[in-house]
C-alpha cells in the first residue's frame, strides 16, 4: 500500500468514520496493489530427460545476487499484565510505528498499604508518544481499561473499542472531566482498523462481560492474534458464540504468533457455561422462602446481573443495587440495551427497609472482601442501610483472586457470626469463571497454529502451565518464551527473541497523587504499621543553642503510653543527655542534633523492646 494511500485511510478511520469491515479491508489491499498471484509454473523435467533449454542457447552464468538485508522485526513490549494479575497493556511496534492493546490497572495489596489504585508506568510512552498510532481496548473490566484516564492524559491517542466498552469507558473519562478531549471509536466483531502500519480485525469472543473481542493485528512481519480474556461458552447468555471459524481462518493463512489468555492455565477441562449460574440462582432464590436475599457479585459481569433480575422478577422480588460501580455499570448496560429490567422490578437503596425479607433481592459489590465495599461494610455492622440478620441468606458469586482468599474468608466468618446463612465459592455453582480451562486453550492453539506462543495474562504459575500445554500439544519449545513487565520480544519469520528492555514499572495513585508515592514511602508505612513511631521534641535557643523546652516523647504504635512510663522517661533522659553532651556551637547544627537524637534513642528503644520504630526527632527553634 503506497504511504499516501495508508495515511488517508488511517486519517478516516481516526476522524470516526465506520471501521472497515472485513470485504472492505480486503478491496483496499486489492487498489493499493496487493500480492500479485503466482507466475505460472513450467512442468518438472521427467526423470532422465535433460531439462529444457531457453531459446537463444544455453544460458551465461549469471553472476551472484546481493544478500537481501534482513527484514525488520515486529517488536512487543509488555508494560504490564505478566507475573501478575491486571495492570494488562502491550505495545506493537513495526518499522517506529506503535499501537496499543489494553490498559488496565491492578488493585492493592498488603504490600501496598494506603495505595487506591495502581497503574502501569508509562515513562516510555510519552518519550515515543509522536509513534503511538492509538490504542485498541479487548473488553470493559478494570483490568484493561482502568488505566486508560491516567493514559489519556499522556497520550492524545485515538481509542478503539466495542460498544459497551466505550459506555463504560465514557464513564471514567467523565470522572475525570477528559469525556471531551478524547477521541472515542465504537468498533464490533469482524471491523478493522489500519493504525500506521498495523491492520487490525476484531474477534468476537466469550467472556464473563459482554462485548468483548480478540484481536488479530496484522502488519508485514506476519500475524499476531492476542485473544484477551476469553472462554468458549456453547450457550453463552447473548446468544454469541465465540467466532472460532474466524481464528480457524487464520489459522489456515498462516499466524506468526499467538498471545493467549493463561488465567485458567492451571484448571482441567471446560469452563461451565454461564447458563449454569441462572439455574442455581433459580434453585438458591426458592429455598430461600422467607429470608432476604443478598448476591455479592463482580460489579461488571452484566450477564450475571441479568440473570439475577430476572429470577428474582419471576419470583415477584424487587431488587436494590448497593455500591457506586454496580450502579454505574448497570445505568451504562440498560442506557445501551445490553441489561433489560422489567418495569417496577428496581427499587432505590433507600427503600430497602419499606419491603418485607421475602420481596427483596439485594445485589451488592464486595465479592472480593475489598474494605470499603458494601458487603464487607454489612458484615462488620458499618453500613448505613442495611443490617444482616439471621433472615438474610447472602450468596457470593464469585472466586476469590488469587491472594484475596483471607479477606473474603474473614467476611464469610463476620457475616456467619452475625446469623446469615452464606454461600460461596463451589457450594451450589453460584459461580463460573470467564477464563478459559485447559481444553479450550488447547482448541485455541490447535485453530490458529502459530509458529511462535507466547502466554499471557497471570502469574508465573500460570504462564508455565499454559507454556507445558503447548509442549504437549508437539510445539518446539524454542518457539515459546515466557515473558515479564519489561521485557521487548523481537519476532520474524525464523525467529523469536528477546530484544532490548523497556521501562515497566508500577505507579501508585494515592488520592489524587499519581505516582508522588514511591517506594520509599511505601517502606515507611510499612515499617509505621509494624513497629509505629516515637517522637521525640526540643526546643532550642536558636542564639545560645541553649535547651528552652523538652524532650518531650510521644508514642504512636509503639507502645501503650500508660504502660510503659519507665521506657518513655528513660528515652527522655538519654535525648537530654545527648543535648547536654553536644558543645554549644555544635547544638546550632540542627541537622547534627537531629541525627544524634535519633540514633542514641532508637539504639534505647531496641535494646529495651528488641524493635527498632521509626524515630522522628523534632527541633523546634525560638
Amino acid at each position: 500500500m503506497q504511504q499516501e494511500e495508508k495515511k488517508e485511510v488511517l486519517d478516516a478511520s481516526v476522524r470516526g468514520k465506520k471501521p472497515y469491515s472485513r470485504q472492505e479491508a480486503g478491496s483496499r489491499r486489492q487498489e493499493a496493489g496487493g500480492h500479485a498471484p503466482a507466475a505460472r509454473q513450467k512442468p518438472p523435467a521427467q526423470p532422465g530427460q535433460r531439462p529444457a533449454q531457453p531459446q537463444g542457447g544455453p544460458q551465461k552464468k549469471q553472476q551472484a545476487r546481493p544478500k537481501k538485508a534482513p527484514k525488520p522485526p515486529l517488536r512487543i513490549a509488555f508494560l504490564g499484565g505478566l507475573n501478575e494479575v491486571g495492570k494488562n497493556i502491550t505495545c506493537y511496534e513495526f518499522k517506529g510505528e506503535r499501537i496499543l492493546v489494553d490498559c488496565g490497572l491492578a488493585f492493592p495489596d498488603a504490600e501496598t498499604p494506603g495505595i487506591d489504585l495502581i497503574i502501569p508506568d508509562f515513562s516510555w510512552l510519552e518519550q515515543n508518544a509522536d509513534t503511538v498510532k492509538g490504542i485498541v481496548i479487548t473488553h470493559g473490566h478494570e483490568d484493561h481499561i482502568g488505566g486508560l484516564p491516567y493514559l489519556l492524559k499522556k497520550l492524545s491517542i485515538p481509542v478503539f473499542a466495542s460498544k459497551l466498552t466505550i459506555g463504560l469507558i465514557k464513564g471514567k473519562l467523565r470522572e475525570h472531566r477528559m469525556l471531551d478531549r478524547v477521541r472515542l471509536h465504537e468498533i464490533k466483531p469482524g471491523d478493522t482498523m489500519l493504525l500506521g502500519g498495523f491492520l487490525v480485525e476484531a474477534i468476537h469472543v466469550n467472556h464473563s462481560i459482554p462485548d468483548a473481542m480478540a484481536l488479530a493485528i496484522t502488519c508485514e512481519a506476519g500475524t499476531v492474534i492476542q485473544t484477551g480474556d476469553f472462554k468458549i461458552d456453547t450457550t453463552p447468555i447473548d446468544g454469541e458464540m465465540i467466532d472460532l471459524a474466524r481464528f480457524a481462518r487464520f489459522g489456515k493463512k498462516g499466524v506468526l504468533a499467538l498471545l493467549s489468555d493463561s488465567t485458567n492455565a492451571e484448571r482441567p477441562g471446560y469452563t461451565m457455561s454461564e447458563r449454569k449460574v441462572g439455574e442455581s440462582f433459580e434453585t438458591l432464590f426458592r429455598k430461600a422462602g422467607g429470608r432476604r436475599l443478598l448476591v455479592a457479585t463482580f460489579s461488571s459481569n452484566v450477564h450475571r446481573i441479568q440473570q439475577i433480575i430476572d429470577v428474582a422478577a419471576q419470583l415477584g422480588r424487587k431488587v436494590a443495587l448497593l455500591g457506586r460501580s454496580l450502579e454505574n455499570v448497570v445505568g451504562v448496560g440498560t442506557e445501551l440495551g445490553y441489561l433489560h429490567i422489567p418495569d417496577g422490578v428496581l427499587i432505590p437503596a433507600d427503600m430497602i427497609n419499606r419491603y418485607a425479607h421475602d420481596q427483596l433481592v439485594i445485589i451488592t459489590t464486595g465479592s472480593q472482601g475489598e474494605p470499603m465495599s458494601a458487603l464487607t461494610r454489612m458484615a462488620f455492622s458499618d453500613h448505613r442501610k442495611v443490617d444482616i440478620t439471621p433472615q438474610d441468606c447472602v450468596i457470593i458469586s464469585a472466586t476469590p483472586i488469587p491472594g484475596n482468599e483471607k479477606t473474603v474468608g474473614r467476611v464469610v466468618n463476620e457475616l456467619l457470626k452475625l446469623g446469615a446463612q452464606v454461600v460461596y465459592e463451589k457450594m451450589y455453582d453460584v459461580h463460573v469463571s470467564g477464563h478459559a480451562c485447559q481444553e479450550e486453550l488447547k482448541i485455541m492453539l490447535g485453530l490458529t497454529r502459530p509458529k511462535f506462543f507466547i502466554p499471557v495474562h497471570g502469574e508465573q504459575k500460570h504462564l508455565t502451565k499454559h507454556a507445558n500445554l503447548a509442549m504437549s500439544m508437539g510445539m518446539n519449545p524454542n518457539h515459546i518464551i515466557i515473558a515479564d513487565n519489561g521485557i521487548q520480544l523481537e519476532l520474524t519469520a525464523d525467529e523469536l527473541k528477546v530484544g532490548d528492555p523497556v521501562p515497566a514499572g508500577s505507579v501508585y495513585v494515592d488520592g489524587y497523587g499519581v505516582g508522588d508515592v514511591g517506594s520509599a514511602v511505601l517502606r515507611d508505612r510499612k515499617h509505621l504499621a509494624q513497629e509505629g513511631m516515637v517522637i521525640v521534641s526540643v526546643c532550642m535557643d536558636q542564639a545560645t543553642g541553649q535547651l528552652v523546652s523538652g524532650p518531650e516523647i510521644v508514642s504512636k504504635g509503639f507502645v501503650y503510653v500508660k504502660e510503659s512510663e519507665d521506657l518513655l522517661q528513660e528515652a527522655r533522659e538519654v535525648a537530654q543527655r545527648v543535648i547536654d553532651e553536644t558543645p554549644a556551637r555544635a547544638r546550632r547544627d540542627w541537622n547534627t542534633l537531629r541525627g544524634r537524637l535519633r540514633e542514641d534513642v532508637s539504639r534505647l528503644m531496641y535494646e529495651r523492646t528488641k524493635r527498632s520504630p521509626i524515630v522522628l526527632p523534632v527541633v523546634l527553634v525560638s
